[in-house]
C-alpha cells in the first residue's frame, strides 16, 4: 500500500469519526425534549427541569463548537505535515532517537494543555458557573492544570521512556516486555492512586464516628466486606456534583466519599450507594476490568509491533524513515476504527457490571434508597433524563436513570 493511500486512510477514518460522533450528538440533542417517564416526574421541579434543558443545551452547543475546532485543527496539522515539520524540529536539536521521542511527546502534550486551557476554563467559570456547579476558584483552577500537566508528562514520559527502551533493546519483540511492565505500572497505580495522587488535589480525611459511620460499618458487617478505610474528600471546594468510589484493592482498598455526597444524601441513602459500590467489589468488577485493561493493552502492543518498523506508515506522516513516535501516531490514526468499535464493548461491560452492583444493592440493603439517591445525584447534576439509546450504546458507561430503576424495581428471581 502507497504512503498517499495511508494518509487518506487516516483523514477519511477522522472525518467518518468525526461525522459519526456529530451524529450521535444531533440525534441525542433531538430527544432533550422528549416527555419525561411517570416514574421520573419527582426527580425535578417545574424551574430544575428547565434549568437542566437550558443545561443541556448549553453544553450541546459548547461540545458541537470545540469538537469542530479541534477536528479542524487535526486535519489542518495532517494536510500541512504538521508531525513532520516537529519531527525536523527536534532532529535538528538532538540526533537521539530515544530522546527525540520523549521531546515529541512532551511537546504534543503541552500543546494539547495549551490549546484545551481557554476551554477549560470557559467551562468552569462560564458554563458550570452559570448553573450553579463551579465553586473553584481562578487560583485553584491554574493550579490544578499545572499539576494536572506535570503529573501526565511525568507518568505518560515514564511510560514511553520504558517502551521505547524496550523497543531500542529488543526491536519488534519489545511488545511483551511493554505489555509486562504496563501491566505492573497499572496495578501500581490502582493500588496507591488515592495514597499518591488524590493527595496532590484533595485533602482526605477519616469518616467521623455518627450515625454514618455506623450505618457503613453495619453494611460491611452484613456483607462480610472489611471496611476499615473510609475517607471523605474535600469534593466542595471545586463543584456541587457529588461522587463516591473505591480506590485499590486487597489491603489497599478505600472508600472515598464526596463532602457533597454527605451533604446531599441521607445516610440510608449514602448506605445505599456504599452497598452498590460494595458489589462492585464482592463481583469482582475491579479485578475484571484490570484484566480487561491489560489484556486489551496487550493486543493493542501486540498490533503496535507490526508496524513500528513500516518505513510507508512513516512516509504517509511526511517522514522518509520509520521512527517509534511518528509510528506511533500513525498506528493511533489508524486504530480510531478500533477505538470506536472496543469504546463499544467497554461501555456495555461496564454497564452490565452497574446492573449487577444495583442488585448487590438492593440485596444487602434496598432498593428504595438507592432509588431516591439516584433520583437526588441527577437532580443535583441536572442530568438528561431522556438520552437517545444510540448515544447511551457509544459513551454511557452506566445505564440511564430510568433503566436502573426499572430493573431495580422488578421482582427478585428466585
Amino acid at each position: 500500500m502507497q504512503a498517499s493511500t495511508i494518509f487518506y486512510l487516516f483523514t477519511g477514518f477522522l472525518i467518518l469519526d468525526f461525522l459519526l460522533e456529530k451524529y450521535l450528538d444531533w440525534r441525542n440533542a433531538q430527544h432533550f425534549n422528549d416527555p419525561v417517564p411517570d416514574v421520573l416526574k419527582d426527580v425535578y421541579d417545574a424551574e430544575a427541569y428547565q434549568q437542566s434543558q437550558a443545561y443541556k443545551a448549553v453544553n450541546y452547543r459548547f461540545e458541537m463548537l470545540t469538537s469542530t475546532v479541534s477536528f479542524v485543527a487535526i486535519l489542518i496539522f495532517l494536510f500541512l505535515d504538521g508531525f513532520a515539520w516537529l519531527d525536523r524540529q527536534i532532529s535538528a536539536i538532538t540526533p537521539s532517537g530515544f530522546w527525540q521521542s520523549l521531546i515529541f511527546f512532551g511537546i504534543l502534550l503541552i500543546a494539547s494543555a495549551i490549546l484545551t486551557l481557554p476551554l477549560s476554563y470557559y467551562r468552569t467559570f462560564v458554563i458550570e458557573e452559570q448553573f450553579g456547579f463551579n465553586k473553584s476558584t481562578k487560583k485553584l483552577f491554574f493550579i490544578d492544570q499545572i499539576k494536572s500537566l506535570l503529573i501526565n508528562l511525568l507518568l505518560t514520559g515514564l511510560l514511553l521512556a520504558v517502551f521505547i527502551w524496550f523497543y531500542r533493546q529488543f526491536g519488534k519483540n519489545f511488545w511483551w516486555y511493554a505489555w509486562l511492565f504496563f501491566a505492573v505500572f497499572v496495578i501500581f497505580i490502582n493500588m496507591f492512586y488515592t495514597s499518591l495522587i488524590v493527595p496532590l488535589f484533595n485533602k482526605l480525611t477519616p469518616l467521623p464516628d455518627g450515625e454514618l459511620k455506623n450505618k457503613l460499618q453495619a453494611l460491611a458487617q452484613k456483607t462480610q466486606y472489611q471496611l476499615d478505610k473510609i475517607f471523605v474528600i474535600d469534593g466542595s471546594k471545586r463543584s456541587t456534583k457529588a461522587n463516591a468510589y473505591f480506590s485499590g484493592f486487597g489491603p489497599k482498598k478505600k472508600v472515598v466519599l464526596y463532602d457533597t455526597l454527605i451533604q446531599d444524601l441521607t445516610p440510608d441513602e449514602i448506605t445505599a450507594v456504599l452497598a452498590h459500590e460494595i458489589g462492585h467489589y464482592k463481583r469482582r468488577h475491579i479485578v475484571y476490568n484490570l484484566i480487561l485493561s491489560i489484556f486489551s493493552t496487550g493486543i493493542i502492543l501486540y498490533l503496535l509491533s507490526l508496524v513500528i518498523d513500516s518505513r510507508v506508515l512513516a512516509q504517509a506522516l511526511g517522514v522518509s524513515q520509520a521512527k517509534f513516535h511518528i509510528n506511533l501516531i500513525a498506528f493511533a490514526l489508524l486504530f480510531t476504527p478500533m477505538s470506536f468499535l472496543t469504546g463499544l464493548l467497554t461501555n456495555w461491560l461496564s454497564r452490565k457490571f452497574e446492573y449487577q452492583a444495583d442488585a448487590f444493592a438492593k440485596e444487602y440493603h434496598n432498593a428504595k434508597d438507592l432509588i431516591s439517591g439516584l433520583k437526588k445525584l441527577s437532580r443535583k447534576s441536572l442530568s438528561n433524563l431522556t438520552p437517545h439509546p444510540w448515544y447511551v450504546a457509544a459513551h454511557y458507561s452506566h445505564p440511564t436513570l430510568l433503566q436502573r430503576i426499572k430493573a431495580l424495581n422488578l421482582p427478585k428471581k428466585l
